[in-house]
Order: structure tokens, then C-alpha cells, then sequence
């Protein structure tokens, strides 16, 4: 049996065909952005643009995929690649080991990028990819914020301007409403309020809640493509 024959049973065999066409990128490849990566890879994406300043470290391992001792101290871009070239040999990818922001979108322009999706952690890289996409038409979709939270099954697609309890959609949408910008962002967001924080100390996580958007922004890409 073909890799991709049960995928085809559950959206036909054109639309496999169609994800083999096409490019996605995916800037930032943590909890989130790396789960998003295996399941793209999984589904038949034939070519991947990966971007990502960080290495890999042991406090990674209690929710990244890519994470294990063995990886340790490696670049995720890089170690991703190699695992895509185990799962799916015949799909492109690319890397960039570097920081995103606005300095890159010429780098990205060489790209034939169909999708975008975005699993930044800092604000102002997202405003820069959102803008990115808007002003190129490049369908998009955003993580919001995964850590501080435990329950995956409160995850929702939705458009910006209608999300709720997140800070991170809060300051997202202040921006974009007193930069006056145009156009529709659709976000990967979770309704659960988040967990308190204590200052000075990294922000608590575990895999269940960015590993679950991960795959719901994976399934939203290929749905997007193959409409």
C-alpha cells in the first residue's frame, strides 16, 4: 500500500496530488510549529521552508517532537530536515537557521509559498509575517499563545478580530486596529484562560495543548489547499 493511500481514501487522490504541488512555511518549529511540520510532512506537502533561530535543549523534551537526548544541542531547522528526509524523501525542504522578521522577506520571496503558518513566540515577528502575507496574498494562518494551558480540547479556528482570553490575540488586535491594516487573519487560539505565570521563571507547558495546534494548524493548511 502507497504512503499517502489512506490520505487519498479520505480526500481523493487528486487532492494528495495537489499537496505534493505545493509550498508551505512554517516559521518557528517548537511545540507547536513542529508538531504542525510532522503532520505537513505526513500528509504529502512536497515542499517545506522552515525557519528557526533555536537548538535544541533538554527543557524541550517534555513537548517537542524533534526533542530527545540524542538531538540535544542540535538546530531544529536542521534535525526537522532530517527527519523529513526519513518520513517523506521525496519532499523538498528548506532551512533557515536565523531569527524572522521583516530583513527576511526577501530571502522568502525566492520561495513558491502557497501557505503560511506562523508559530512565532515573539509579537513583533508576527506582526512582520502577518503583514508579509497580507501584502504578498499569501494565505496565512497564526498561532496565539499554547503554554499556560492544559486542555487541548479547548483549541478553535478563528478570525482575530473575534478571539478572546488570549494576551497575545489581545495585543495582536490592538495593532492591527490602530495600524488601521486591512484583510482577514485567521488564528489557532485556545479558550481556556491561561494559568498565572511566575515572573523570572520560563512559562509552564507540557505537549498536550501545543501539540494539539500544532495539528490543528496543519489540518487548517491542507484544507486551505485542497478546497
Amino acid at each position: 500500500m502507497h504512503e499517502h493511500e489512506r490520505s487519498a481514501l479520505l480526500l481523493g487522490r487528486e487532492a494528495i496530488e495537489n499537496l505534493k504541488s505545493k509550498c508551505v512555511l512554517v516559521v518557528g518549529v517548537g511545540g507547536v510549529g513542529g508538531m504542525c511540520v510532522e503532520a505537513l510532512a505526513r500528509s504529502g506537502i512536497g515542499h517545506l521552508v522552515l525557519v528557526d533561530r533555536d537548538v535544541i535543549e533538554a527543557s524541550n523534551i517534555n513537548r517537542q517532537l524533534i526533542a530527545t537526548f540524542e538531538t540535544e544541542g542540535q538546530i531544529k531547522v536542521e534535525a526537522w530536515k532530517k527527519r523529513i528526509g526519513i518520513l517523506a524523501p521525496d519532499a523538498r525542504v528548506d532551512t533557515i537557521y536565523a531569527t524572522y522578521d521583516s530583513h527576511m522577506n526577501s530571502v522568502l520571496d525566492q520561495y513558491p509559498i502557497d501557505f503560511i503558518i506562523d508559530c512565532i513566540d515573539s509579537i513583533a515577528s508576527k506582526q512582520d509575517l502577518i503583514l508579509y502575507a497580507l501584502d504578498r496574498h499569501i494565505p496565512m494562518i497564526s498561532s496565539m499563545g499554547m503554554a499556560r494551558r492544559k486542555d487541548p480540547s479547548k483549541l478553535v479556528v478563528t478570525e482575530l478580530e473575534k478571539t478572546s482570553y488570549d494576551p497575545m490575540a489581545k495585543r495582536l488586535r490592538l495593532w492591527k486596529r490602530k495600524e488601521r491594516i486591512k484583510g482577514k487573519v485567521m488564528v489557532a487560539m485556545s479558550t481556556e484562560p491561561p494559568v498565572k505565570a511566575v515572573p523570572g521563571q520560563p512559562l509552564p507547558s507540557m505537549i498536550f495543548v501545543p501539540a494539539a495546534a500544532g495539528l490543528v494548524l496543519a489540518q487548517y493548511c491542507v484544507e486551505q489547499l485542497t478546497r
